[in-house]
């Protein structure tokens, strides 16, 4: 999808596009028309449209006019508007646009009370760019090419800016997508690492890669122990942007990728194990959000770490019962070994504190089944030792409308993974606060640094009780690209 600027709505267009709010008699920034029979059509379709959310009306237009046909957009009550619903109705636009097979569609970006400008011209390019990314590498039928997109709006620096952000953004989102969707047999720990090559090369980041051998000799146990029952070896992958001041230090970025996950010895249920191809997400985000981040030229400093593994029982998987030593020294018992993003994840930010001094840190991981139960499907479960940090990631949600919610971490979580024969367990006590004892078990591995965890196993992809939207079709969602970039931009020097 192409997409351009225009300060009239006049010109020649498939689909002219403008945005209705509920109990209005107008469409926000449309042009008035001379002819009546128009007017009155205009005028009939805004009473059937009713100004809903999502409701979409399409009318034909006769004659030599710019548009071939105008479509009626609702997006609610103004009142009731988050930093959402653009971006969502901009998204079903997008996908009848698509419908309809146009080459190209225009949308008039709503005045200022709306939103602010540059808000409003970034959701419409996020919702319309996310919602026409369809995974079909594997399909022998594709769909059609989306079409462009013309946005209607006063041009200006701030309005060019934010729509070639937007822009880079969205790619991200749907780069992080298209790793995270591939099957298990198409990306294993060195495919990811390949990706990684691949946005270094192209975007001048630093990009190292730790394999099995040199793993195993640095003190990795965790990724070692996780990863030495599949044929696929494990790979620490790191990159690091650096466009800040030398003397600044960077913000960490850790992502688990297990690129599938059998649950080892301690095995899943065959129902939906298909799905655990998504357990990789984490490590997925962390590419996007540093290939966006690049582009974008952020004058930051930035390492992003991404642990891969494939969680396989075999003859030389780990056990429970084993005692694995990690990267800081510490020892875990192991109880069950589908509890094992917290053993990679554990090494790599160990490793990342270590090595970078960092400012603050913030892992993404699909780490628990419990975060599911407690939260649902739509939002991501935060715990953080730094109440600044969770502020700051709370505030970029609120943005983004990538939503989290934080959770308690003290003492007595900490108390729940003592063991009787190892520094921990990398289980908790039954089934009791799975999500927060699993964050506890990261929070040893960090020293004094600011840290946020995100797990996003309820949104990492879409499943049974998933809101729809039309931006995040079915499959893995980018949720945190979006996100983390807000934040990311918004770092006072």
């Amino acid at each position: 999808m192409k997409i351009k600027l225009e300060s009239s709505s006049k010109n020649k267009t498939e689909l002219l596009c403008g945005f209705v709010p509920e109990e209005s008699s107008r469409v926000l920034g449309l042009p008035e028309y001379d002819d009546v029979k128009i007017t009155s059509s205009i005028n009939q379709s805004i009473r059937d449209n009713g100004g809903k959310l999502g409701n979409l009306t399409i009318i034909p237009i006769s004659g030599k006019k710019p548009a071939s046909r105008i479509l009626l957009a609702g997006i609610g009550k103004k009142n009731k508007m988050t930093n959402d619903t653009l971006r969502f109705v901009s998204g079903k636009i997008a996908l009848k646009a698509r419908e309809l097979k146009l080459k190209e569609f225009t949308i008039i970006a709503p005045p200022s009370f709306v939103n602010e400008i540059a808000s409003t011209v970034s959701q419409i390019v996020e919702g319309a760019k996310m919602s026409v990314y369809k995974f079909d590498k594997f399909r022998a039928e594709k769909e059609n090419a989306p079409p462009d997109l013309t946005i209607v709006c006063l041009r200006s620096a701030k309005v060019v800016k934010a729509i070639r952000s937007s822009e880079i953004i969205a790619d991200g989102a749907i780069f992080t997508k298209s790793m995270a969707n591939l099957p298990p047999n198409e990306c294993n720990p060195s495919t990811l690492a390949g990706f990684a090559r691949t946005i270094s090369n192209k975007n001048k980041m630093r990009c190292k890669i730790i394999s099995k051998s040199e793993l195993k000799k640095n003190g990795f146990g965790g990724i070692t122990a996780v990863g030495q029952g599949s044929k696929n070896e494990p790979k620490l992958i790191i990159l690091e942007y650096s466009h800040g001041a030398k003397n600044k230090k960077p913000i960490l970025l850790v992502g688990k990728a297990v690129t599938f996950d059998t649950g080892g010895i301690s095995l899943k249920p065959g129902d939906n194990m298909n799905e655990m191809k998504f357990d990789k997400c984490g490590g997925c985000t962390v590419l996007g959000i540093m290939k966006a981040a690049s582009e974008l030229k952020l004058p930051i400093n930035l390492v992003g770490i991404v642990p891969s593994v494939e969680n396989m029982p075999g003859g030389e998987s780990y056990r429970p019962g084993d005692i694995v030593k990690l990267y800081n020294g510490k020892t875990a018992e192991i109880l069950n070994t589908d509890a094992e993003g917290r053993l990679i994840l554990a090494d790599a930010l160990a490793y990342g504190e270590k090595q970078y001094s960092p400012q603050a840190v913030i892992d993404f991981a699909t780490l628990t089944g419990a975060c599911i139960v407690a939260l649902g499907t739509n939002v991501a479960g935060m715990v953080s030792n730094d109440e600044r940090l969770a502020k700051r990631i709370f505030d970029s949600s609120k943005r983004t409308s990538e939503e989290v919610w934080q959770l308690p971490l003290n003492q007595d979580y900490m108390d729940m993974i003592k063991s009787d024969v190892a520094d921990m367990k990398n289980m908790g006590i039954g089934r009791a606060a799975g999500t927060i004892t699993a964050a506890a078990f990261l929070q040893n591995a960090i020293e004094k640094t600011p840290w946020v965890h995100l797990d996003i196993a309820g949104v990492a992809w879409t499943q049974t009780a998933t809101k729809e939207k039309p931006y995040n079709p079915k499959g893995a969602t980018g949720f945190g690209v979006r996100l983390v970039l807000d934040y990311l931009q918004n770092l006072r020097a």
